[in-house]
């Protein structure tokens, strides 16, 4: 079992160390990068001296249980009555600030859903998780931009893309990556028999430029006229860009903008999040015991979530929970869900830590 105190006491001396390399000059990047890592430990740091504080004052008032003065000790064994039992949370919260933070979890993220089996049906339940997606980052004061969409002619889509900014995304919505399957009667369905169809959703954590480096020779770019519903704004230029990464053969595309250089600029952000992720994938698979990890594998072909609509019921199959709200969850009200699963990863992990 690991040493906690060791452990943290080994990191507030790293974070001295850190204070002091700080102080020294440095360029911007050298910078930003001890600043984030110096935040990180902050929290934890102080956590800890929080903790010692605890022990102090514990000590102290066991001292006074025998001081000889009867009003004072009564003080102070109230005061053990009530600190002693914050000795075992303190541990417990700071077995979590020791567990590794996901490199990603503070990125913004990148969202593909697609329509799987089902037809027209499936293209519409797409439809209905692309606005759910929406309407959660809507609740959170997020940024939403459009990469692209492949619409039917009755409101699905076969393939949705966008891009959600803001700072932590990753963190909410890493574990909403797997075949997402849809139990209802279809508006197309004329004997009012329940179908089961299914859709898939990625999250991939956006690329910095840091991350992932790409040369120009690689890239096959072309431009095209955007399509559209028409209309007194339908596009009459080339303003739609498609980029090929030849190593790979990886396509994205962008034509949400009039303007070529912004659809550039996000086709290739979006190229670079895709390679990012491709690197993830292959890291993943190259950890047996990581893929077996129920919780935030990222694994696109797991069931992990049904939407029951006659029974109004939502069930996540890695965590076993099942909510009788689908209505509210449909219109952006993931919060339980994601706790959730955030609290199982979190108790996996720190059984993981417990044991090594």
């Amino acid at each position: 079992m690991i040493d906690i105190e060791a452990k943290l006491d080994s990191i507030e001396k790293d974070f001295r160390e850190l204070e002091n390399k700080m102080s020294a000059p440095l360029n911007p990047k050298e910078l930003q990068t001890l600043g984030k890592k110096h935040a990180q430990l902050a929290v934890i740091v102080e956590k800890y001296n929080d903790y010692k504080k605890l022990l102090k004052e514990i000590d102290e008032a066991k001292e006074l249980t025998h001081c000889g003065d009867s009003e004072m000790e009564a003080l102070a064994k109230e005061e053990l009555y009530v600190k002693e039992p914050q000795v075992g949370l303190f541990l417990e919260e700071l077995k979590i600030t020791l567990l590794p933070k996901d490199p990603n979890d503070d990125k913004t993220v990148i969202v593909e859903i697609r329509a799987g089996t089902g037809g027209e049906e499936a293209a519409l339940f797409a439809a209905d998780l692309y606005r759910m997606y929406v309407r959660y980052a809507e609740r959170n004061g997020w940024r939403i931009e459009s990469l692209e969409a492949n619409e039917t002619g009755i409101g699905g889509y076969k393939e949705v893309i966008f891009r959600i900014d803001a700072e932590g995304a990753y963190s909410k919505l890493k574990y909403e990556s797997g075949v997402h399957r849809v139990q209802r009667v279809p508006v197309t369905e004329a004997s009012g028999r329940i179908h089961t169809s299914a859709a898939t959703v990625a999250v991939l954590p956006e690329a910095e430029d840091i991350d992932i480096e790409i040369r120009q020779e690689d890239l096959k770019i072309d431009t095209y006229r955007s399509s559209g519903a028409g209309g007194q704004h339908v596009n009459t230029t080339d303003s739609a860009i498609r980029i090929t990464h030849i190593p790979t053969g990886i396509i994205v595309t962008c034509q949400d903008e009039r303007s070529q250089i912004k659809n550039r600029a996000r086709a290739m952000s979006y190229l670079k999040t895709k390679l990012y992720d491709m690197q993830m994938q292959k890291q993943t698979e190259e950890q047996a015991s990581e893929r077996r990890r129920q919780v935030g594998t990222g694994d696109r072909s797991e069931r992990i979530r049904t939407y029951n609509f006659p029974q109004n019921r939502v069930t996540d199959h890695r965590v076993n929970v099942t909510l009788y709200k689908l209505d509210q969850y449909l219109d952006g009200d993931l919060y339980d869900l994601i706790e959730a699963l955030s609290v199982a990863d979190q108790t996996e992990r720190l059984h993981k830590l417990e044991e090594y």
